[in-house]
């Protein structure tokens, strides 16, 4: 008599990661954040190759990202209309940092950033979108806009992002220092990279599935 083969369980489905995330001294500036800020690639251990540099700084106005792609020989691929296909970096936030939850609450933001807008000399854009299966949207979808950034290289590119704090609903680092924050750099040619759990696992839509982030000075 023959057993099934037991399912491997991702390793890090078994962990909660903490991770530090400085403050910045100016939310406006589009340069690339620096050394401390950077975040490490927890899905290298769920076999990923990393191809992404991702860093993360706060302001009490909002939030800023630098990501950087390489190992890139094909060209970007974006279509606005096929967001889940297109090369872009996205972005989970739960400005309560609510874990024991598997549905987005009002204080969960998804934003997909993409180098560019899918045709010839149209720039990077960044757009909010609905969390499947939420319990409630958030009231911050189409309140403000991110300002955004790319430098296109024949190897990759790198994007520079800041999400003002009208777009995070419930925003308020002095009386909620930690959020729930997860990040996936998705490329057609290099595959996925994540924070955490690969995209075998719905994290698009399950807060419980992100990570934190420890709001420090």
């Amino acid at each position: 008599m023959s057993s099934a083969p037991l399912t491997q369980i991702p390793r890090n489905l078994m962990f909660q990661y903490r991770f530090p995330c400085h403050q910045v001294g100016e939310i406006t500036s589009l340069k690339q954040l620096g050394e401390k800020y950077r975040l490490p690639v927890m899905g290298q251990f769920e076999g990923q190759r990393p191809f992404a540099d991702w860093r993360v700084g706060w302001h009490e106005k909002g939030m800023r990202i630098s990501v950087a792609v390489t190992g890139k020989t094909a060209s970007l691929w974006c279509k606005p209309s096929q967001i889940m296909e297109s090369d872009g970096v996205h972005l989970w936030i739960d400005t309560r940092n609510t874990h024991d939850v598997h549905r987005a609450t009002r204080y969960c933001h998804w934003l997909m950033a993409m180098p560019n807008g899918g045709s010839v000399g149209t720039g990077a854009q960044c757009m909010m979108l609905k969390i499947n299966r939420a319990r409630e949207d958030s009231p911050s979808i189409n309140r403000a806009n991110a300002k955004v950034d790319v430098n296109v290289r024949k190897d990759g590119y790198s994007l520079e992002l800041m999400l003002p704090a009208a777009m995070l609903n419930g925003w308020s680092p002095a009386e909620q220092p930690a959020i729930g924050f997860f990040i996936a750099v998705s490329d057609r040619e290099l595959g996925w990279q994540t924070l955490g759990v690969g995209p075998e696992l719905p994290f698009f839509e399950d807060p419980s599935l992100w990570q934190s982030l420890n709001l420090i000075d």
